[in-house]
C-alpha cells in the first residue's frame, strides 16, 4: 500500500474521522519533517511508511479523546508529536505545542505556515515557566515525551483545569511506572490512573495511554524547576 492508503486505512481502523484535508496535510508534514531532518535531529524514523505508522497513526490513537472546541497542551512536543497530527485531525480543537528548544519551535512554525493551520500555536518555553501564566487553562494535556511519568505529571497537571485530564503516551508495559507515580499524581490533584491499551495499525506495536483525571487543584508550588530533561528523537 502507498503511504496515503496506509494512513487512510489506519485512521479507519482506529475509528478516527478524517477531515477532507487531513491526509494531504499529514503527508506534506512528513515531507517537511524528512527534509528538515537532513540538517536537524528531529526524528530517528525517516522511512515514509514508518512515519505514517509509528508517528501519525500512533498519535492518532489519541484523537477520540480530544475535546471538541476545547484547548489541548502538548508538553515537550519535540518535532510535533502528538500535537501536530492531532491538530490536523481535530480542526475544531485548539492546540498549543510547547517545547524548550527554539529550533524545534521554528520548525513547527514552518509546518503551521506551510499547511495553513489556524488551530495550533507553537510556543518556545519551559513548562515550568509557561505554567506561571497558564495554570488551569487547558481542558487536556498530552505528552509523548520520553520522560518519567512523575516528571511529566508535575509539568502538565498544573496547567489542566479541574475536571480535565492528562494523557501520557507510554510503552505497553508501564505498570511499574504508573505505580511509582501514585504519590506524585495524588499530590498534583489526579489520584486515579487509567491505562488504556491499543495497537498501532500496520505496525503491530502495542502501546498504552495513561489517563490521569484531575479532580482537585494542583498546589501552587508545582511545577518545580527541573534540570534539563533529556529526551530522545522518536
Amino acid at each position: 500500500m502507498t503511504e496515503r492508503e496506509l494512513l487512510t486505512a489506519g485512521l479507519r481502523e482506529l475509528g478516527v474521522a478524517e477531515c477532507p484535508s487531513a491526509a494531504d496535510n499529514l503527508l506534506r508534514y512528513s515531507e517537511i519533517l524528512r527534509e528538515k531532518n537532513k540538517v536537524m535531529n528531529l526524528t530517528a524514523i525517516t522511512d515514509p511508511t514508518e512515519i505514517v505508522t509509528r508517528h501519525f497513526l500512533d498519535c492518532a490513537a489519541l484523537a477520540p479523546y480530544m475535546p471538541q472546541d476545547g484547548r489541548v497542551l502538548d508538553v515537550g512536543t519535540g518535532a510535533g508529536f502528538p500535537g501536530m497530527p492531532l491538530a490536523i485531525l481535530c480542526p475544531q480543537t485548539e492546540f498549543v505545542l510547547l517545547d524548550a528548544l527554539r529550533k524545534r519551535i521554528d520548525f513547527l512554525n514552518e509546518v503551521i505556515t506551510e499547511l495553513g493551520l489556524i488551530n495550533v500555536t507553537a510556543v518556545h518555553a519551559r513548562a515550568e515557566d509557561y505554567a506561571r501564566d497558564n495554570r488551569g487553562t487547558f481542558d487536556l494535556a498530552v505528552s509523548r515525551a520520553v520522560a518519567d511519568l512523575r516528571v511529566l505529571s508535575e509539568l502538565a497537571l498544573p496547567m489542566v483545569k479541574v475536571g480535565g485530564a492528562f494523557l501520557a503516551m507510554k510503552a505497553e508495559d508501564c505498570t511499574e511506572e504508573v505505580e511509582t507515580a501514585a504519590n506524585a499524581r495524588t499530590v498534583l490533584g489526579a489520584p486515579d490512573a487509567e491505562v488504556l491499551h491499543y495497537t498501532v495499525p500496520f505496525d503491530e506495536v502495542f502501546r498504552a495511554i495513561v489517563r490521569l483525571q484531575k479532580t482537585q487543584e494542583t498546589p501552587e508550588k508545582y511545577p518545580r524547576r527541573f534540570k534539563k530533561i533529556q529526551t530522545s528523537p522518536l
